[in-house]
């Protein structure tokens, strides 16, 4: 490890500084706290380039900087500082627990977003006093920071942490007793496997079900004549309903008399106004209109009634 990384600052050593570039110097500035102008900061060690640091040399940053974060008051840009660049220097963590996820189907840079989240939320609980390496404790929350990320927006639709849990239950248990049979596990040998009744076991394999859903414009199996499936999904017939209608009105009309059932047809066949089939049966418009409304009620009536 580079004796830069422990050793602190002092203000007699002016060993003289080699020409750096107008980018080294850049650098140099955005990774070295600002002694001169955060008194609170004095005696840090220099922080090179974040991604030129190993795993040993963060270790040994880490334990300094959190000495330091432990004595600065919450708020503070010191405390700011020291906590980014905590974040920074273990950023690698994040990124190796979020390789355990790379076939999901979520994009890697939302899974180390999420890590991310989960390893300040360690940076913010760990203490240095209590002896334990600051990647041993944060990985656990950092994985839990990812598995809570998938368990809440990964699932296509809602279902409760009971039977999200139980999924992942039942694909272990499917697994190791695939392995043990040589065959698939029946519904019967899982539930006693998990010590579940096997209703519970099929609650559990029907909510697997919304994990994931399928885009209707997803095209078929090359060896399907099909297209996608938005092509093979029937749709409302609306008609349906009106064929309901006339076969229930049908023993209803049989029973009006045949000036009512020829006005019926008139109006609502041949579509005929109410002067029109006056003209037709040789009676008043009046007249039409008080049978038809009669007929209406009538119809109307017994419909409800059957209903």
């Amino acid at each position: 490890m580079s004796p830069r990384l422990d050793e602190k600052h002092s203000d007699t050593s002016c060993a003289a500084p080699a020409e750096r570039t107008s980018e080294d110097r850049e650098t140099a500035s955005s990774t070295t706290p600002p002694e001169h102008s955060d008194p609170g900061l004095t005696g840090l060690p220099d922080i090179p380039p974040y991604e030129e640091v190993g795993a040993v040399d963060a270790r040994a940053l880490s334990k300094t900087l959190f000495a330091r974060l432990a004595s600065l008051e919450e708020g503070t840009h010191e405390y700011a500082y020291v906590r980014n660049t905590l974040v920074e220097l273990n950023l690698a963590l994040v990124k190796f627990a979020a390789s355990r996820f790379r076939t999901r189907s979520e994009p890697m840079e939302d899974i180390i977003q999420v890590g991310t989240i989960g390893l300040i939320k360690a940076i913010d609980r760990f203490e240095l006093s209590r002896g334990v390496e600051f990647p041993t404790f944060a990985m656990p929350t950092i994985i839990g920071e990812i598995k809570r990320f998938f368990r809440d927006t990964s699932w296509s639709v809602r279902v409760p942490r009971r039977l999200q849990e139980l999924r992942l239950d039942l694909a272990r248990a499917g697994d190791e007793l695939a392995q043990k049979l040589d065959r698939s596990p029946t519904v019967g040998e899982l539930a006693e496997r998990l010590g579940l009744s096997e209703d519970e076991v099929v609650e559990g394999m029907a909510a697997s079900n919304a994990y994931t859903a399928s885009s209707l414009d997803a095209q078929a199996d090359e060896d399907e004549p099909e297209g996608s499936l938005s092509d093979r999904i029937g749709y409302e017939d609306h008609g349906l309903e009106g064929i309901e209608y006339v076969e229930s009105l049908k023993p209803l009309i049989a029973e009006l008399p045949p000036r009512d059932r020829r006005i019926l047809s008139l109006r609502f066949v041949a579509n005929m106004t109410q002067s029109e089939i006056g003209d037709e049966l040789g009676i008043s418009q009046m007249h039409v209109s008080r049978l038809l409304s009669r007929t209406l009620v009538r119809l109307r009536r017994g419909l409800l009634t059957e209903e």
